[in-house]
């Protein structure tokens, strides 16, 4: 398996200084952040992406994913991180995530990136039910599926706490309207926690829709707050060794972006905790 961090705990530096920092920590990938102040693709000139190709290429990364799920550049005063969202009630506001979607692709394609990430849905409103929403989802999701099977770029959805699509059945109960091969799931195992799905006995049911796996910890009390790996609930013992049962040999990515005020120290930390639980399950980490 490989390991990985976001990008997304990096607010405070360039992407260039961001992939040199996680280089020296010792990970072997990196997840870009399709954001300010990092990659926000309707503003990334042709020379800023090929600085990002330089940079990876001069510290010896490779992009596990990009992630196209925070959207802190459009400033919405709701939240920066669902926000516009896929099911919000204005149209225009929609279109911002479908279009910054569509963008994300493409971005990925050209940076060498081998998917993105995506909200599930938004929230839902006051009155609107599950079947409604899932229909506005998928009517705003299908014409950046089309883009994905053009450009042959993985659109991967993540299940969210608080959001349309929390749970792994609300996950496969949506699928049975996508029939694309590149539409799968980005399996963040702190947001199964928290809505009371021990990732542990989720991941050989979901491995067949499982493209890349989202690593943080949690607290006991289940609520959505990143920590970093060894500091909360989750038995990461128990979840590697189911993982490593699926013969999956793809990236881990590690996100903290709460620790923005020190993320070489959470970095640090992350990967030593997770190389000595992969290392004592007899696990090659890359």
């Amino acid at each position: 398996m490989k390991l990985a961090f976001s990008s997304n705990a990096y607010m405070h530096f360039s992407i260039e200084d961001t992939i040199r920092k996680i280089a020296d920590l010792g990970y072997t990938g990196i997840e870009v952040l399709a954001d300010v102040p990092h990659a926000w693709p309707a503003g990334l000139l042709e020379e800023r992406k090929q600085s990002i190709r330089d940079a990876l290429a001069e510290h010896g990364l490779t992009i596990s994913n990009v992630n196209a799920f925070m959207m802190n550049a459009v400033a919405d005063p709701r939240q920066p991180y669902w926000h516009p969202g896929w099911t919000d009630p204005d149209p225009h506001y929609r279109a911002i995530r479908r279009e910054h979607t569509k963008r994300s692709l493409q971005l990925a394609k050209e940076i060498g990136a081998p998917h993105i990430t995506t909200e599930p849905g938004g929230q839902l409103q006051e009155g609107q039910t599950w079947t409604q929403g899932a229909d506005i989802f998928y009517e705003e999701l299908m014409p950046c599926v089309e883009v994905a099977e053009q450009i042959d770029m993985p659109l991967l959805i993540e299940p969210e706490p608080e959001l349309l699509i929390e749970k792994f059945g609300e996950y496969l109960k949506f699928m049975e309207r996508i029939n694309s091969p590149l539409v799968g799931l980005n399996f963040d195992i702190g947001h199964a926690y928290c809505v009371g799905e021990d990732p542990q006995d989720w991941i050989a049911e979901m491995a067949p829709h499982t493209k890349h796996y989202h690593f943080e910890d949690i607290a006991v009390s289940r609520v959505h707050e990143h920590l970093i790996p060894g500091h909360g609930a989750i038995d990461f013992s128990a979840t590697l060794a189911e993982i490593q049962k699926t013969g999956y040999d793809g990236w881990i990515t590690v996100e903290l972006y709460p620790y923005i005020d020190n993320p070489d120290a959470a970095a640090r930390q992350a990967r030593e905790y997770l190389t000595k639980v992969m290392g004592d399950l007899g696990i090659e980490v890359e």
